[in-house]
């Protein structure tokens, strides 16, 4: 079953490279305000959470949980490639989907 968790936080693009630069380069501004709209429950109840600590992305989906480094070498350069591809691992390991389509983001439960 596929559930819109959120609509894309599209200021958030504004905290990319170069707009933004930041130490990481990998646009940390960037992914904490792309993953602030995923902490929320579903209508069925299901609690999804995400959380960011250095490089590592935390998600929880209900009581299953998955995480993923955001690797620039492997998955770079492009910041939000980067993050989008830690999402999808960390959702993978959460028992889910995770997919961002017309301006919204999904998970596949």
């Amino acid at each position: 079953m596929k559930t819109r968790i959120a609509d894309q936080n599209t200021a958030a693009a504004d905290l990319l490279p170069p707009n933004q630069p930041d130490g990481s380069g990998i646009g940390i501004n960037h992914v904490d305000a792309f993953i602030k709209p995923f902490n929320t429950e579903l209508e069925n109840g299901t609690k999804i959470a995400c959380k960011r600590k250095g490089l590592k992305l935390t998600l929880t989906v209900g009581e299953q949980s998955g995480a993923a480094v955001m690797n620039r070498i492997n998955d770079g350069p492009d910041p939000y490639q980067i993050m989008l591809k830690a999402l999808e691992t960390a959702a993978q390991e959460a028992g889910s989907q995770f997919s961002v389509e017309d301006g919204g983001l999904y998970l596949e439960l």
